[in-house]
């Protein structure tokens, strides 16, 4: 199996027991192994933040537009309107 997919298990708890028993023994017997998930580990952070950064950039871009852009005006009031009563 790809020690990627490997690392991957190990990380989100994918695997079962057995698999889990399995490469608590292959970090025992490769000390690289240990830095190798502390990479993969930063590589899904990384990648998780960009996500995260990205769909909070589309969700101001449709608010912005929503709620600024005349043609949408009375979409805003409506929504507003739930806010005042």
């Amino acid at each position: 199996m790809n020690e990627i997919k490997l690392i991957d298990e190990h990380i989100f708890g994918q695997g079962t027991h057995g698999d889990a028993l399995l490469f608590d023994a292959m970090l025992i017997l490769n000390p690289g192994l240990s830095e190798q998930v502390m990479w993969q580990k930063k590589a899904h952070a990384t990648v998780r933040q960009y996500g995260q950064k990205k769909l909070k950039a589309e969700i101001e871009a449709v608010h912005r537009q929503l709620f600024n852009d005349p043609v949408h005006q009375s979409f805003r009031q409506r929504i507003l309107n739930w806010f005042i009563k």
